[in-house]
């Protein structure tokens, strides 16, 4: 036997070698009863980018306007701005203006609405940025599942 084909290359990794194997992971979600396409799926990363995206630029502007009028201060408001935005809209109504835009939606594992207790952890976990980098086989990053929570599409 091979080992190369039991370990798999540095380009496929040891998920796409235990797919060869057999193993069967399923698809994103669905270890959270998700369903696999259309409203309540999980959603997909560039949509989280682009929400996130969408959500920094709109804080950049209100940090500019309300605080300074240099990039630089602009940018540390900002991160202030972002998280009373995240904690604000996602407490309560569950999107951001980013995430309405791309049409996601933020709620508890159970899919009930997050609440502000676990808005609040997962805003200041998302502004640290590291939590936001470490993602779990369903996609979701590290602030979602400390929260449990669970990004969906609309």
């Amino acid at each position: 036997m091979d080992n190369r084909q039991a370990i798999g290359s540095w380009l496929s990794g040891p998920r796409a070698a235990a797919e060869e194997m057999g193993t069967d992971f399923g698809y994103r979600g669905e270890r959270l009863g998700l369903p696999k396409e259309g409203p309540g799926s999980l959603a997909s990363v560039g949509r989280r980018f682009g929400a996130l995206f969408l959500d920094w630029a709109l804080c950049m502007l209100i940090a500019y306007g309300l605080f300074g009028r240099d990039g630089q201060s602009a940018a540390n408001y900002a991160l202030g701005v972002l998280l009373v935005l995240h904690i604000l809209t996602v407490g309560t109504v569950g999107s951001t203006p980013g995430k309405r835009v791309f049409g996601l939606r933020v709620v508890s594992e159970n899919r009930d609405r997050l609440g502000f207790g676990r808005a609040l952890a997962r805003s200041v976990l998302l502004c640290l940025a590291v939590p936001a980098l470490v993602w779990d086989r369903d996609g979701r990053g590290l602030h979602d599942r400390l929260a449990r929570a669970v990004q969906v599409r609309i």
